[in-house]
């Protein structure tokens, strides 16, 4: 549309932004709670962790960022056997843990049953992640096994 209108159904203003930096933080929590056995609540460690990280971030991503891990907390056991299937001669436990837990926030977005976001978009968002907190063949491993979990889930590019 022309004008500076948003088209009809398309996010508004600073929702991607919004998703982004939820995503990012979502991310550091995963990563702060991966292999902690204190019985750390998610809901409790981002609220309690919120500045704790440089990362700063609105009320909306911090909603968004809840949703995100609450869901990969909840199906982890899900999320980890679809990437253990997909990610073909890797065991979780050898995977760097910022690719794992990339891996698992974006397992977790893609299975059915929450918001649909489309796989592209989560994809994407998941290799972005990969360039800014990964290794140089970090990017690469996360889209490869990404793209193996939404097929394993019925989730085609399209959707």
């Amino acid at each position: 549309m022309s004008g500076g209108q948003a088209s009809p159904g398309a996010p508004g203003p600073g929702v991607t932004g919004t998703r982004r930096s939820a995503r990012a933080y979502a991310l550091q929590i995963l990563y702060a709670l991966d292999g902690k056995s204190d019985g750390t609540d998610p809901g409790q460690a981002i609220a309690e962790w919120g500045d704790a990280f440089e990362l700063a971030v609105d009320d909306g991503a911090r909603a968004f960022a809840q949703e995100l891990v609450d869901r990969a907390v909840a199906e982890s056991a899900r999320v980890d056997e679809l990437i253990t299937a997909a990610s073909r001669n890797w065991r979780l436990e050898r995977m760097s843990r910022v690719d794992r837990n990339i891996l698992r926030l974006g397992a977790a977005e893609l299975l059915p049953g929450g918001a649909v976001t489309p796989v592209r978009v989560i994809i994407n968002e998941a290799i972005e992640l990969a360039k800014r907190y990964g290794t140089a063949e970090s990017a690469a491993f996360v889209n490869g096994i990404l793209d193996r979990v939404a097929t394993a889930v019925g989730r085609t590019p399209e959707s």
